[in-house]
């Protein structure tokens, strides 16, 4: 009888044949593009109304229908919408969000502009949102507000984070960038917190050339959002005191082009059955990987996740090598394996220098920021790999991206530690 070693290839990083030999151009496509999404563009090119075009406020109607938010406004991209919404919930000089460091640079930014302060707190292991009890204990005084960052496609936990801020009356801001169409407890995120952001660039879920949607049910928050960024459309508030603005706004113009909005709404019709070819494939390959010890970050009872990233845990206590080993060897497989998307953003130079002070024009920074601060969401980033996520793989494509797993597990005491 052959025995499971002597049938286990050699690892290729050692010499063996490589796991993957299944294309993956196709099978990695993103986005998808058809003539569906051509002649929507088309209409609005040879309408000659190519900055206001009547599909703007189409887009808005069909993210109105989809999520049962009163309120959708179109913008230009999801950084302005972000934006906007620190507004819109009073960001001020001085006020305090509490914000994860594991996110990109938009979802706190924004803040620095309003003239407030980043407050990053700890993101847990399970969810890679933030975590409430360390929300808790970062608020003060000067709290104004939490954003929540649904990471990758992951729900956070927005029970906990919800009853936080209701109990020390803060503001949430979802930014639900990465997580078109998660579910959380039968609400769909981006309905709730107080105000949420889409974003609509070309490798999110629901893309368009740039865009962003923002949403709210609450009637300040979107006049003030409107007020902002869309002056022109404040002439339809016809009992508005904010009426009187639609000459200048606030100096800025946020909405969204028509060509981009064409886009996104053939991109929205076809939502729900790309997502579940994503989900279909990553849970296939996380079911596997989770009886080989990795953590996959399956949705929890209660939730539906998307697959904006697939990210998996990979810690040496389980692989018997670091990251970085373990996703050379990989990469010899045929792996399309790598480092997460975003540094920390607490250990960048904007903020550990203190640059993030002078945009907010705070001239004796009231925080420090250590590169050092956050052990666990700094420990739980360096065992992080991303993976693809399959928008259109086969199955034998999913098969051998498990079997380079075993093959490497199986080899990782002879994996080479040199990754330079």
């Amino acid at each position: 009888m052959t025995s499971i070693a002597s049938a286990m290839p050699r690892a290729a990083i050692l010499g063996g044949p490589a796991a993957i030999s299944a294309p993956q151009g196709e099978a990695n496509r993103w986005p998808l593009i058809t003539e569906e999404d051509e002649a929507a563009v088309l209409d609005v090119l040879r309408s000659g109304e190519l900055s206001i075009h009547p599909v703007v406020n189409e887009l808005e109607a069909d993210y109105r229908a989809w999520l049962g938010s009163k309120h959708a406004i179109a913008h230009n991209n999801g950084t302005s919408a972000l934006h906007g919404a620190m507004h819109a919930v009073g960001i001020g000089p001085g006020d305090e969000v509490i914000v994860p460091s594991a996110t990109w640079w938009a979802s706190v930014m924004p803040i620095v502009h309003c003239g407030g302060v980043p407050v990053f707190a700890e993101s847990e292991r399970d969810s890679l949102g933030l975590d409430p009890a360390s929300i808790e204990e970062r608020i003060t005084d000067r709290t104004k507000a939490i954003v929540v960052v649904h990471l990758f496609g992951m729900p956070s936990k927005m029970n906990e984070i919800m009853a936080i801020a209701r109990r020390h009356d803060l503001k949430v801001i979802e930014d639900a960038s990465h997580a078109h169409g998660a579910n959380y407890h039968g609400s769909p995120i981006g309905t709730i917190g107080d105000v949420a952001v889409f974003s609509m660039q070309a490798n999110k879920l629901c893309p368009s050339a740039e865009g962003g949607m923002l949403l709210t049910d609450d009637d300040g928050i979107a006049e003030r959002v409107i007020r902002y960024g869309h002056y022109e459309r404040l002439l339809g508030m016809t009992t508005s005191p904010n009426r009187r603005f639609a000459a200048t706004g606030y100096g800025l113009k946020s909405r969204m082009s028509p060509l981009s909005a064409a886009v996104a709404r053939v991109q929205l019709r076809h939502l729900k059955a790309r997502n579940a070819v994503r989900n279909r494939n990553c849970i296939r390959v996380s079911r596997e990987l989770l009886t080989l010890g990795l953590q996959p970050f399956l949705a929890p009872a209660g939730s539906e996740r998307v697959y904006f990233e697939f990210l998996i845990s990979c810690p040496e206590g389980t692989t018997g090598v670091p990251v970085e080993v373990f996703a050379k060897a990989l990469q010899a497989e045929g792996a399309l394996v790598g480092a997460p998307r975003y540094p920390l953003l607490h250990q960048q130079p904007m903020f550990t220098e203190g640059t993030w002070a002078e945009i907010a024009r705070i001239p004796s920074p009231t925080k420090v920021y250590d590169p050092m601060d956050l052990p666990a969401t700094i420990a739980g980033n360096a065992t992080l790999l991303k993976l693809p996520t399959f928008p259109q793989a086969g199955d034998d494509l999913l098969d051998q991206y498990v079997q380079a797993f075993r093959k490497v597990l199986h080899h990782s005491a002879e994996l080479p530690r040199d990754t330079a």
